[in-house]
């Protein structure tokens, strides 16, 4: 039984982890998506085709 309560444990604390791991890239991924965006928003006088 120690067996299966040590591998829930170390399972549980990975998923964890990662899932702390996916949030702050996918925030981090957000902001930089939003100011590219402003950016290009803020230039677009300068385009001349």
């Amino acid at each position: 039984m120690e067996k299966a309560y040590l591998t829930m444990k170390n399972s549980g604390a990975g998923n964890i982890a990662i899932g702390i791991i996916v949030l702050v890239m996918g925030i981090t991924v957000g902001v930089l998506s939003i100011v590219s965006g402003a950016n290009l928003l803020k230039n677009k006088r300068e385009i001349t085709f």
